[in-house]
């Protein structure tokens, strides 16, 4: 009851700033759809990190090509991400409501990637679109609104069919394989925790996904991380020991860092959606156009879906062991991370390659050196962080997670690199014509 009064608390908000001159735009429409989406991933079951950005990039990609299709700077992606189809051409010498095309695109891409949320989410999403529609339709003809209703549609639709073949389309029993062999030896991946559910990994088979701009999962490589080793003298135990020492040893401003980055699926906008976050208070204080927000969140969005392959795809080739694992059987057993060890291997930190891969597309977008205050978690209680570059604010998510206990220092390091890596083929697309 609470959770619903919450969400639809956020959506009767959304619907008033609707009311506001610059709400009924493009732009406006698209915002606060994603705003609504970012609450939705809170409340949906399989919302896991992967699965989360895999939907932005689709509704992302969706609102640009219907952007690109009109009276638009920008070109579509169509020969530049992996198997993304022509889209639907408008019928020439035809009047279009911008606005009521975005707002049909948008409403079906979220309906739909989100059709398995609870109740909760479809009563917010029905008095979400009702209000949204009551807005963009105001004062526009019948005709117009049809055949952009219509158009909309038609842009989504696309974008949908062309995702149900990716590998991440169907997620089952939440992610987790109900049959799955652990690979034996010392140094593997076992349960970090005794729920039945996470008993096998969360979603082993997601690095194999069809990636959007870069070639595939395993294009951006890792080097192998430090050799599995109970010796005291071996990088494998110092870098262990080294999570033991600043658990044992946190600042106050640490535990911050760690809980401000922890994001975690179903009580969170999750890490990706924390970095879509970012970008949304940044184009909104901005007063950022529908192409400029477009440009941004698809870029960022889409670097983010492949970052999350990429380091999937890295996971399980490595397969490695949890600090908490290694500590307690060679060091003390009854130690203790901050943060709950999440249910998959450990190399690369999923949190080092995203940040980083973000990071790059937001530098792209607005400068190197970019100061910014991030507000994300405000509403759990959170106090604002402010950050000189979003290079340092991946740094820092990066790091959060040795503080946190959950990751050894290659895979916050190499993470990093993973995502530049990644990043560069999100810059690199060609978006305005």
């Amino acid at each position: 009851m609470r959770a619903f009064v919450k969400l639809l608390a956020i959506v009767i908000v959304s619907g008033l700033a609707l009311t506001s001159a610059s709400a009924a735009t493009p732009q406006g429409v698209f915002t606060n759809w994603y705003k609504l989406a970012l609450e939705l991933v809170r409340h949906t079951a399989t919302y896991t990190p992967p699965v989360a950005s895999r939907s932005f990039a689709y509704m992302s990609i969706a609102a640009f090509e219907a952007t690109a299709s009109g009276p638009s700077s920008l070109k579509s992606l169509n020969d530049q991400i992996q198997g993304l189809p022509l889209a639907p051409k408008r019928e020439a010498g035809k009047t279009y409501n911008e606005a009521v095309v975005m707002h049909s695109t948008m409403q079906t891409m979220v309906e739909n990637l989100f059709s398995n949320t609870g109740p909760t989410g479809h009563h917010a999403m029905d008095a979400f679109s009702k209000k949204m529609a009551s807005d963009v339709t105001l004062g526009a003809k019948k005709d117009v609104v049809k055949r952009s209703e219509k158009f909309g549609r038609k842009i989504a639709d696309s974008i949908l069919k062309w995702s149900m073949d990716d590998g991440g389309a169907v997620i089952q029993n939440m992610g987790f394989p109900t049959t799955y062999t652990l690979t034996k030896g010392p140094a593997h991946w076992v349960p970090t925790n005794t729920i039945g559910l996470q008993q096998n990994p969360l979603l082993p088979s997601w690095g194999k996904n069809r990636t959007f701009a870069m070639p595939d999962g395993a294009t951006c490589k890792l080097p192998s991380p430090p050799d599995y080793s109970e010796d005291k003298n071996s990088e494998f135990y110092k870098q262990a020991n080294e999570v033991v020492e600043a658990k044992k040893n946190l600042t106050p401003e640490q535990k911050a860092i760690a809980k401000f980055w922890s994001d975690d699926a179903m009580l969170t906008v999750t890490p990706p959606g924390h970095w879509i976050s970012i970008a949304m208070q940044i184009l909104e204080k901005q007063n950022a156009d529908m192409d400029k927000t477009a440009e941004v969140l698809t870029k960022l969005s889409i670097a983010e879906a492949d970052a999350f392959i990429g380091c999937w795809n890295g996971k399980f080739q490595y397969d490695l062991l949890r600090p908490i694992t290694y500590i307690r059987r060679v060091m003390d057993p009854k130690w203790e991370p901050l943060l709950n060890t999440p249910p998959f291997p450990e190399y690369p930190s999923g949190h080092s390659t995203q940040s980083a891969a973000a990071a790059l597309v937001m530098t792209e977008a607005f400068g190197d050196n970019f100061a910014f205050t991030d507000d994300t978690g405000t509403k759990d209680g959170l106090k604002p962080r402010s950050f000189k570059s979003f290079s340092a604010a991946a740094e820092e998510a990066g790091i959060s997670r040795l503080y946190g206990g959950i990751h050894y220092r290659a895979a916050i390091e190499n993470g990093l690199a993973q995502g530049r890596c990644i990043g560069a083929f999100a810059t690199a697309l060609k978006t305005r014509k």
